[in-house]
């Protein structure tokens, strides 16, 4: 019998900021809620996540930021994934997110944005409605 195996998730603080109480509590939460998660922490490039996204076979990144670069280093996460072959990656971004922004990142290529305060129950009923996971 063969078993699927777990949704992997990436979780990432993404550019200088070093604010990661938010994203531990995203990346714990969805491990208690069954997911397999892959918490890089703080301080990452976006070559760096999308590279260890592309390495871990993850199906979700999730992108924690709090700079308000966001739509600068989300663009440049979506192009990446794209150069390496990792489009089917679905992305998600949290943080603080002005609303006026939040539309322009689901234009381009993010599926959904939390905010502070986002039910992680939420946030895994999003994932799973849209993961196929691979066997």
């Amino acid at each position: 019998m063969e078993m699927e195996r777990k949704i992997r998730v990436l979780v990432s603080k993404i550019g200088l900021d070093g604010h990661d109480r938010g994203a531990k509590v995203i990346a714990y939460g969805l491990r208690d809620a069954g997911f397999e998660v892959i918490f890089l922490g703080i301080r990452h490039t976006p070559d760096q996540i999308v590279t260890t996204a592309i390495q871990e076979d993850v199906d979700v990144v999730g992108l924690s930021i709090l700079s308000g670069a966001h739509m600068h280093l989300t663009r440049r996460v979506i192009e990446m994934l794209k150069e390496q072959g990792g489009e089917e990656i679905i992305l998600l971004v949290g943080g603080v997110i002005p609303e006026e922004d939040r539309s322009k990142l689901k234009e381009i290529g993010v599926l959904e944005v939390f905010t502070s305060g986002s039910d992680i129950n939420q946030v895994a009923q999003v994932i799973n409605e849209h993961v196929t996971t691979k066997k």
